[in-house]
């Protein structure tokens, strides 16, 4: 029995990591960040094909708070329609943490 608490308890840490390592890389660029992010919203399509490119307005209009955020707006070319209320959703705000960012949906203002 305790053989096989070992094997279970190895199995788990391997999983843990490979989580880890997993989230990390998907979450080590800006850009994959973002990709990242659209694909679990459940636009697969739009996350493989659109393009991700600076948003210029954004960035200058909010250039003093994104400084304090260590953050910086990026527009998808294609982006997808969300279902609901028929809307592109193109501009994303990416926040770097440490040595990997994440994404939030920052509007179509």
């Amino acid at each position: 029995m305790n053989t096989m608490k070992k094997f279970l308890m190895k199995k788990e840490i391997v999983f843990l990591i490979s989580f880890a390592i997993i989230f990390f890389l998907l979450h080590s660029t800006p850009s994959m960040a973002l990709r990242t992010h659209v694909f679990i919203m459940g636009y697969p399509k739009a996350a493989l094909t659109s393009e991700v490119v600076d948003d210029v307005y954004h960035n200058e209009e909010y250039k003093e708070k994104f400084a304090e955020l260590n953050a910086k707006a990026y527009t998808l070319t294609k982006p997808p329609i969300e279902k609901a209320t028929q809307g592109e959703l193109s501009n994303f705000l990416v926040r770097k943490f440490g040595f990997f960012y994440l994404v939030e949906y920052l509007g179509n203002t």
